[in-house]
C-alpha cells in the first residue's frame, strides 16, 4: 500500500518553486504518518496548479468530445451501459466524496496515437480518500499506474491534483517536477453512491481517463 506519506512532498514542491504561480507548501507530520493539514492558502488549488494543469482543466470539455465519439465508436454497448459515468453533463450536486475505501474502474476513452485503443476498461482495483484537514487525498493501491493526490474543494467540485506511480515505484515524484507524471482532474458525484474522477489529457495512452468510485462497504 502507498503511505500518504509521499504526498507531503508531491505538490509541495510546485508550490514551494511557484508552479502555479505561489501557494503554500502541504504540511507533513515528518514520521511516516498521513501528512497534517495543509498551511494557510495551500487548500487553493489555483495557488498549485501548474500552467499546463490548468489549461487541461478549462479544456475538460474539449477533452469529452474528442475522447466520447471515438470510444462509443469501439464499444457502443460498454459505453451505454455505464449510464451516466460517461455523461459529459452528468455531475449532480453534492459532489464531494466522503472518506472511506472505494472499489474503482479506470476506463480510458479516444486512444492517444494509431496504437492505442478506442475504449479499455479495467478491472476493480483498491483506493482510498482519506481526510487531510482542509483538503483530502485521494490514491489507488495496486496496477501498473497509480494516481496519488489532493483533492481541492471549489465551489460544487473537487478539483484533483497529483501525480503517477509507474510499475514498482514507491515513492511519487513532486508534483510539477515531471509533467508527464502531473495529473489533474474533476472529481464529480454521478448517482447514489456514485463518483467519477474525469482525467482531461492524460500523458499515456487516452485522451480521457474515468475512473469510477463506489464505496466498498
Amino acid at each position: 500500500m502507498i503511505r500518504l506519506a509521499s504526498l507531503a512532498t508531491i505538490l509541495a514542491g510546485c508550490a514551494t518553486t511557484a508552479c502555479g504561480g505561489g501557494g503554500a507548501a502541504v504540511a507533513s507530520s515528518g514520521t511516516g504518518a498521513p501528512p497534517t493539514a495543509p498551511s494557510a492558502g495551500s487548500d487553493d488549488w489555483r495557488r498549485v496548479a501548474t500552467p499546463a494543469d490548468r489549461d487541461r482543466l478549462r479544456r475538460w470539455r474539449d477533452a469529452w468530445m474528442t475522447a466520447l465519439p471515438r470510444a462509443r465508436a469501439a464499444d457502443a454497448a460498454a459505453i451505454a451501459a455505464q449510464g451516466a459515468l460517461f455523461n459529459p453533463d452528468g455531475a449532480l450536486a453534492g459532489g464531494s466524496a466522503p472518506a472511506g475505501r472505494y472499489r474503482c474502474r479506470v476506463f480510458k476513452l479516444g486512444g492517444a496515437g494509431s496504437a492505442m485503443r478506442d475504449f479499455t476498461a479495467y478491472p476493480a482495483f483498491d483506493c482510498h480518500i482519506t481526510d487531510e484537514g482542509r483538503v483530502r487525498s485521494f490514491y489507488k493501491e495496486s496496477g501498473s499506474q497509480r494516481p496519488v493526490g489532493l483533492l481541492f474543494a471549489d465551489g460544487d467540485r473537487t478539483v484533483f491534483l497529483g501525480t503517477l506511480l509507474l510499475g514498482d515505484e514507491r515513492a511519487a515524484l513532486q508534483y510539477g517536477q515531471d509533467r508527464d507524471r502531473d495529473m489533474a482532474g474533476l472529481l464529480e458525484r454521478v448517482g447514489e453512491r456514485r463518483w467519477r474522477l474525469v482525467l482531461p489529457y492524460p500523458r499515456f495512452e487516452s485522451l480521457l481517463d474515468v475512473i469510477e468510485l463506489v464505496p466498498a462497504e
